[in-house]
């Protein structure tokens, strides 16, 4: 692990070092043309990618507008035919890969998410840098993994080094790298796994210098905390960072939900998004690239209120475009915008109100970059450390750390979800779904119930009662009256108490005089969690189901074993899962795992004859003798439901569902191409 991630850590850095050269030669391209490509010379290959801001103003109105839309224009087509996980900003992509699919990343996603971050980056899209490198960084990670055939716990961990990898290398950040792969990306601090991550994010640091060289991302005046009460002003600016992270995760779902349902093809909607930024980068051409050149000018306090105000709006708007209309990059730089603009704004207003007591705008638009990035990614630990690295100023650190926390409490009350789990949350994958550790919780009566219970009318003698015992297996007996109303029950302990006196009592006896009235009945609805504490409290083995709506309507019964076996199907059932969930990620659509001897692992699209059909009509395994082993909902379902779950005999197959099933290689190959 030690080598690999050194190894990791070197990749990343090339790639780094590789995707900025990549986006300054499209910038030089798109914005200066032939004259762009020689001042691109000139400068030097690895100079910093500045953002085009200059160029855009000289620009006439109409090229803002081309620009953009050209991009989308090659960039929609090469993600949409070569690699869709590229499309957006990349992090959650990681994320669902890490949490689903065991780490495995298909390779391809490194050359086609460079280069299509780097067109949408270099023609004015509204994106930043960290996201393609994290995904760029962690699909190397995970190559190495799957190259080495590492274990998944392994391959994961790479994931994590290549992230840090990227992030150190692109932001001269070592600590904020490490931080950021192990607290959004991996969700582990575990010596194990936080060891190997640290070395990479070192490893592709130190090279990254050699080349970049060892300066901060911003250049930062001199800032200092003017007051101990300065504090509350921050907290302030905290609490409106957060309210600005919730417009944008908000913004941006909506946008990216607009155009999944905008009845236009895909490969052909990142040129309409880049049409629309054009239109904004009209009148504010600073909402173009990943924005570093206004958020330096707003730290010296050389943007106007207004122009800052505007910018928060725009910016929202514009990257919510760009990556919902199918752009490819990150939300990293666009948050630390939206906080220069939000924090340069308000502390504008705050030092004009207490210019001997506060720090001027460029203090509060600092922290507050911080505050948002803390906010939408749900990482204020990773955000604090980044801000610190990035400027490399600390006085300013008490002040960040109060922002930072306080945004993300605001944040996190009004959205459970980070910027990038929000995504994940809309294709039904909740990563932090704990599951309730009394499995019985997640069953319920109507999954066990029997509906066929043994009913004895109250009018029935006793020895109509003794021939039914004698005939059924059941250890409790329903009484109804006439109108079929549920009176009680009578066990069986109390028929075999009367047994011996039954020549005195058959025709004597009758079921209304033995039968409990005071037996506890149970609906369809109630958990088998609640049933397990009724039967613990009595000596009885089967209760009466009855209907919600009608407690005398007897709808059949639940019996202890039927409990209990449904106890351990769950069990077991989660165990499958847990295991099958992480080993099975390696097997995408077409591929195999030979598990020798002629069988195999394999995950099938559902054939159109099988859609609509549940499993047990179907009957797969008494037909092929292929097993179903796992069941991949299609991408539109509940957002309660899981994106893998074990298949059930009564789940119904739609358009779109993935099986993951295990049979010989000669029934799986006849299960995808039937005759």
């Amino acid at each position: 692990m030690v080598a690999a991630a050194i190894a990791v850590g070197l990749a990343g850095a090339a790639g780094a070092v590789l995707f900025r050269l990549l986006i300054r030669a499209v910038q030089a391209v798109a914005f200066g043309g032939i004259d762009g490509l020689s001042v691109l010379a000139s400068e030097g290959l690895l100079a910093e990618a500045h953002d085009p801001l200059a160029a855009t103003m000289a620009l006439e109105w109409y090229w803002r507008l081309a620009i953009p839309t050209a991009g989308g224009l090659i960039v929609g087509p090469l993600i949409y035919f070569f690699a869709r996980e590229a499309r957006g900003h990349g992090v959650p992509e990681v994320m669902k890969a890490v949490a689903l699919r065991g780490g495995v990343i298909r390779a391809r996603v490194v050359a086609v998410k460079a280069l299509a971050s780097a067109l949408s980056i270099g023609t004015g899209g509204s994106v930043g840098r960290e996201g393609p490198i994290v995904q760029i960084g962690s699909a190397f990670g995970s190559t190495l993994g799957q190259a080495l055939r590492l274990p998944t716990l392994q391959i994961r961990t790479l994931v994590g080094c290549g992230a840090a990898a990227g992030i150190s290398a692109t932001f001269n950040a070592p600590i904020a790298g490490a931080l950021f792969a192990a607290e959004v990306i991996v969700g582990d601090f575990a010596v194990t796994q936080f060891m190997p991550i640290v070395l990479s994010s070192v490893v592709a640091t130190v090279v990254s210098r050699f080349f970049l060289g060892n300066h901060p991302a911003f250049e930062v005046p001199g800032y200092d905390i003017v007051s101990p009460l300065e504090l509350f002003p921050y907290m302030v600016a905290g609490v409106v960072a957060g309210l600005v992270a919730v417009a944008f995760i908000r913004t941006l779902n909506a946008t990216e939900i607009f155009f999944e349902r905008l009845p236009i093809p895909q490969y052909l909607q990142a040129a309409i998004g880049g049409l629309l930024v054009g239109v904004i980068a009209i009148e504010l051409p600073q909402v173009f690239g990943v924005g570093y050149t206004t958020i330096s000018a707003s730290l010296a306090g050389n943007l106007s209120a207004m122009t800052m105000f505007l910018l928060v709006i725009a910016k929202i708007g514009a990257t919510s475009i760009t990556i919902g209309s199918g752009g490819s990059g990150g939300i990293f730089a666009p948050s630390l915008f939206l906080g220069a603009m939000t924090g340069g704004f308000l502390g504008t207003h705050i030092h004009a109100i207490f210019p001997e007591a506060t720090a001027s705008s460029g203090a509060y638009a600092l922290v507050t970059m911080g505050a948002v990035v803390a906010a939408t990614t749900h990482a204020p630990i990773s955000a604090i450390i980044i801000i610190f690295e990035l400027t490399q100023t600390i006085d300013i650190i008490p002040a960040l750390m109060v922002a930072c926390v306080v945004s993300s409490l605001v944040c996190q009350l009004l959205s459970r979800d980070s910027i990038y789990t929000s995504k994940l949350r809309r294709q039904g994958i909740d990563l932090f779904e704990q599951q309730d550790p009394n499995v019985l919780k997640g069953i319920f009566v109507r999954d066990v119930i029997d509906s066929a219970p043994e009913v004895i009318p109250a009018s029935a003698n006793f020895q109509t009662i003794l021939d039914l015992v004698v005939q059924s297996d059941h250890s409790q007996f329903m009484v109804v009256d006439k109108n079929d109303n549920l009176l009680g029950a009578i066990s069986l302990t109390e028929v075999r108490r009367l047994i011996y006196e039954r020549e005195t009592l058959q025709h004597l006896v009758v079921a209304g005089d033995l039968v409990d009235r005071n037996r506890p009945t149970v609906t369809e609805e109630e958990d088998l969690s609640v049933v397990m504490q009724l039967f613990s409290g009595t000596d009885v083995d089967e209760f009466a189901v009855v209907a919600s709506d009608d407690p005398a309507r007897l709808v059949g019964t639940v019996k202890d074993r039927d409990v209990i076996d449904a106890h351990s199907r769950e069990s077991m059932r989660r165990d499958l899962v847990g295991g099958l969930s992480s080993q099975l990620g390696a097997v995408e659509k077409g591929h195999t795992v030979d598990l020798g001897d002629g069988y195999a692992i394999r995950e099938i699209m559902v054939p159109d004859h099988y859609r609509n059909q549940t499993l047990r009509d179907l009957s797969l395994r008494e037909r092929t003798g292929v097993q179903v082993l796992l069941l991949r909902r299609a991408r539109k379902f509940s957002s309660r439901s899981k994106a893998v779950q074990v298949a059930g005999a009564d789940d119904v197959l739609r358009e779109g569902d993935t099986l993951v099933v295990a049979g010989e290689l000669e029934a799986l190959a006849g299960l995808e191409n039937p005759q």
